[in-house]
Formats: C-alpha cells, structure tokens, sequence
C-alpha cells in the first residue's frame, strides 16, 4: 500500500471510535472485521501465497477463545498470561496437525482440513469442562495499565493495533529470505527444492503462523464477548474466512482487511434486505454469497485488491516508478566456495540407470567432469539428456548406479542437500516465478548462503543479511546482461531472458559444478554470443559446467568434451572435434553429416572475456 494512503487509513481507523457521533453499531462492525481480518490474513499466506487450502481455520479460532476462557474462570489466570498459554496450545496442535495434514496434496488436503476442523468443533461442544454447547460465561475483560477494555470502544483500539502488526510482521516475512521460499510452495516447489529449499519444512512454518494468528482471533474474541460457545468455530465459519480471503485477494495481505469488510459489511445488509424482500426469516444470505463467488471467480478471481491497487497504480504511475528504481545498495560481500584444483574430478557419474516401470530412460551412463571444464551432453530428443540431470541434482532417484559429487556420493541424497554442496542447475522447462520480480528470483537461488529464519525476517531483523542477498542478486542479474530488468516481473520477459534469468539465479548460489539444460534455447544470435563469454568466463574461474544443448555450432565452439546419448545410451565421448567426426554420432544425431565439415566449424574459439 501507498504511504501515504496508509497514514490516512490508520488516522481515520484512530479516530472514528473518539468521534462521538461514530455509532456503536460501526465500532462493533469494525471489530469484527479486525478479528476476521487476522483469521484471514493467515490464509492469505497459507493459502493464496503458500497454495494449501484449509477450510479449518475457524477451529483454531477457538483453540485460542477456549484456552483463555477455562483459564481465566477456572483458575483466575490474568488474561494476558492466557495469550501465550493459548499460543502455545496451538502451535502444539497445528504443528502437529500440519506435519500429518499437510502432506495430503490434491483435494485430499482440503478435505483433510475439513477432517480436522470438524473433530475440533465437535470436541469443543461436547467436553464437559469446557461448558459443553452452552460453553463458557463470565470471561474476564482484558486491562491495559489498570484500564478495562470492556468498552467496545476499548477493545478496538487493542483488536486494531494487534491487526496492523500482524499485517506488518506478515508483510515483512514475505519481503524477506523465508517469504522468497514460501511464495515458490505454490507453483515452484520443484525448483525451490534444487535452490536447497525445505518446501515441507517452509509448509508447517505457514500452517503453524496461520494457525497462530487465528488463535489471537479467538483470545480477542472471547474477552470482547465475555463468553464463548462452540457455534463460532464451526465448518460454515471456515468457508466463509475462505470466502473472504477469495474476495479481499488471496495473495494480498491487505485483501485480508478488504475481503472481511466486504463480507462481513455485505453479509448485515443481507440479513437486514432479504427477509423482507422475500417475506420470510430463512437463511438466505449463503445463497447470494455462492452466486458472489462465482462471479469472483468468473471476472475478478485474483480478487478485489488487485483490481483497487491496479486502479491506483494507473492514476499516480507508481508501476512505472518502480521499474525505475535504482538497485540495491553496495553491501559486503557473501563469503565463496573453494574452488577445487584444476583438473580434479568434480563429477563422476557411474552407469547410473533410471528405468520407469518397463522404459530404460538412462542405461547404465558413465562420464566425469573435472575442475575448470565445460563438458556437453547431447543427443536427440527424447535421448535421456534432461533425466540424466534430474538423476544427477537428486530430482529423481538412480534406479542403480552411483553419482558422486567431489568424492561424496549424492545418488541418494534429496535435491536440496545437493544444491547444499555445490550443485546448482536450470531447467530445460523455464521455471520461475512469474509474479515476483527478477531480482527476488535470483535472490531465492542464493537462499543457502544466508541463514535468515521466519522470526528474523518477520521482524525486519535481517536487514544487513538481506541487504547482502540482494546486492549478490543484482551482481549476478547485471554479470548476465539483464541489469536493465531487476524490479520487472518475471513472467514479462521474453523466453530467451527467462533462460538467461535462470542461469543469474543458479549462479547466485555460488556452484562448484553447474548444471544447464537447454540454456541456448530461444536465444538470438548476439544473445548466445554472449552467453558463451559468461560461460567461459566462469570456466576460466574454476567452475565446472555439464551442458545440454542441441546448437551444434554453439556446443562444438564451447565444450572441451563431449558425451553423445541416443535411446538412454553412451554412443559417445571424447573431444568435439573426434565426437562431431564419429559416424555413430553422424547417423544417430547430426543426420549424416559429410565427414569433411568446415576446420572453421571444428577449432573456431569464442572469444573471451565477460558480459560488460
């Protein structure tokens, strides 16, 4: 949000309840939107950042309601001592909850989460020492400095000030290390796993937040109601938190604010129109709340906070601006990899196999690449070239076979504990981020060189670290020729430029051994040109680069060794040069190419020296 329309916001949200004309009606409407708002805001990150959809929020709701209601009548505990009991009680069950749940994918995790809420709901209602259906009277209202807050009046100013921190320390997660890795769970978890993400580990994280603010919800609710039932926690109030969540804009943190207002506002009006336009008492409200959604869903599916912000950006220009905004500031550097003597075998792969079901994809494979060597693997299509990488970055498990990596062997292990030693790897399919800038997507590739956890980062604690990040980023963004591009999404530049993005973000995480599948494809001529100065470049500091390419002309000018696969199989190895001129390769391949190619085709160099 804008600055400066921030300010306004939280003048008037300060002022309408000092406003003596304010009616009561409107500072207990705003009430409950706030409390909405921090059940919602959770989803926002759990759902439409993180892509896990739970219909259970509103258990947790009252996970923190009925923790600070027992405590507070059974054993006279100061409210305030009952906020960290209740956060601690739902951080026990989310926890637990998430690590079962949550790896549940499809529609099974949505229904998972409708499993859960329920269980929850009906343990509430029928728990004798938890007042059963008639629940818990005479809660205690919270004081601040000897002042109650029993005032509806009162409590606002506490609900609201607790939403906007929530806001802030959510936003300031997002913006952070941690936040790059949660906005890859929902369309790059794959690819995060190769930049040595934790996706599970980063899904319990968002689940266990969610579940934390709901449960500041519900401490908030019961001491402003006095009271607490099971009715507010059931299945019909997670869909409608969901429902607001879809209508604010699920991967926007102030939808949550907008999608609770919206709801709860129009939800009253309906209340108060529909009996008497249809004569009668029944419920009504859930039906025009269906239609809504589907036209939600129809013409405005990201939500009403896009269309707003949008709307805005058009009249004062501010995506414009942005694009020009200078680039980070200079920051010390991250620290470096040794890099391992020239000539020493970096990689060996050893007749590794992969079959799937009766299809030998990759028949028993063996080559080494060695320090300061840029070795090519190619072959047809459908040759084994692109499986092999995935057996090599631990995407796919070795059927048989060893893979290792500096000595250690690495057939085993997950794709992250890889990216961890020094492997790093782009993707014959592009796969980015396309709705975060080019600057946060190279960031994310050096998410292993920094140690920034959810805390630090929701606090805005990790500055200094962050700072570093972000400079190492840009470095690598400019060292590729797209220094004009930092703060442009993503998902706007050309497919050659997405190619050329990911080779930033996979320097970014500083490799002993790079992996690069197809990086040439979609690239113009001066393009490749001066992709293969980056690359020798990086060959001429010690790095090792594997190649998959099917530009002869570029692979022949770049690589000082060559593997041929046809059908998952060796057909052959050695120098481009003897490769280019074996007559396996000539008929499996290069479609019978005269042996008397061009000397110019065989030893013409490219220049080197890096990208300026």
């Amino acid at each position: 949000m804008n600055r400066i329309l921030l300010f306004v916001f939280v003048i008037v949200l300060a002022a309408l309840p000092l406003v003596p004309a304010t009616p009561e009606f409107w500072v207990t409407q705003l009430n409950y939107i706030g409390l909405a708002s921090l059940v919602v805001l959770g989803l926002v990150l759990l759902t439409g950042v993180g892509g896990l959809t739970s219909f259970g929020q509103a258990a947790f709701v009252g996970l923190g309601a009925y923790a600070t209601a027992y405590l507070t009548t059974q054993y006279d505990v100061s409210p305030w001592l009952t906020l960290p009991a209740g956060l601690a009680i739902t951080a026990v069950v989310a926890y637990l909850l998430g690590a079962i749940t949550l790896r549940l994918s499809g529609h099974y995790l949505p229904l998972g989460t409708i499993a859960w809420g329920l269980s929850l709901y009906f343990l509430f209602g029928n728990i004798d020492w938890l007042g059963k259906h008639d629940g818990i009277a005479g809660i205690e209202p919270i004081s601040v400095f000897g002042v109650s807050l029993a005032s509806g009046r009162h409590m606002y100013y506490l609900i609201w000030v607790i939403v906007l921190l929530a806001l802030w320390a959510t936003r300031n997660l997002l913006d952070s290390r941690p936040g790059r890795a949660i906005r890859a769970l929902k369309s790059g978890a794959g690819m995060a796993e190769s930049m040595g993400v934790n996706t599970a580990s980063y899904k319990v994280v968002i689940f266990v937040w969610a579940a934390l603010l709901a449960c500041v919800s519900g401490w908030l609710y019961a001491h402003m109601q006095r009271a607490v039932s099971p009715s507010p926690f059931g299945l019909n109030y997670g869909i409608e938190y969901l429902f607001m969540a879809v209508v604010g804009g699920a991967g926007h943190v102030w939808g949550a604010i907008l999608g609770s207002s919206v709801i709860l506002v129009l939800k009253d009006q309906l209340q108060n129109l529909l009996p008497k336009l249809l004569d009668t008492n029944a419920n009504f409200e859930m039906i025009v709340f269906g239609v809504l959604l589907i036209l939600m869903l129809q013409y405005a599916r990201n939500g009403l906070w896009p269309i707003l912000s949008g709307w805005w950006e058009s009249i004062t220009g501010a995506g414009g601006s942005r694009r020009a905004m200078a680039p980070p500031p200079a920051a010390p550097a991250l620290p470096h990899r040794q890099r391992p003597q020239a000539g020493q075998a970096v990689l060996e792969v050893d007749a590794i196999r992969k079959e799937f079901g009766g299809l030998v994809a990759v028949n028993d494979i063996s080559f080494t690449v060695r320090s300061g060597e840029i070795m090519g693997l190619i072959g047809p299509n459908g040759a084994g070239k692109s499986t092999t990488f995935n057996l090599i970055s631990g995407v796919l498990p070795v059927t048989r076979g060893q893979v290792r990596f500096l000595g250690e062997r690495i057939d085993s292990r997950p794709a992250r504990e890889i990216a961890r030693m020094g492997v790093g790897r782009t993707f014959q399919h592009v796969q980015l981020l396309p709705g975060m800038s080019v600057l946060e997507n190279v960031a994310l590739g050096a998410h292993l060189r920094s140690d920034v956890g959810v805390l630090a980062g929701a606090l805005h604690a990790d500055r200094a670290r962050e700072a570093q990040l972000l400079h190492e980023a840009a470095e690598q963004i400019k060292r590729v020729g797209l220094g004009d591009y930092l703060y442009e999404q993503a998902g706007n530049l050309a497919l050659g430029q997405q190619r050329i993005l990911e080779i930033a973000r996979a320097l970014a995480a500083d490799p002993v051994l790079l992996l690069l599948d197809e990086p040439a494809a979609g690239l113009r001529y001066k393009e490749k040109q001066d992709l293969a100065r980056v690359l020798e470049q990086l060959r001429d500091e010690g790095m090792s680069i594997l190649l998959v390419e099917h530009d002869m002309d570029f692979v022949m000018r770049l690589t000082n060794h060559l593997v041929v696969m046809d059908f998952g199989t060796k057909l052959a190895e050695g120098v481009p040069a003897e490769v280019q001129k074996n007559p396996a390769v000539l008929e499996a391949y290069l479609g019978g190419i005269d042996d008397d190619l061009p000397e110019d085709v065989q030893a013409r160099p490219v220049q080197s020296g890096g990208v300026q």
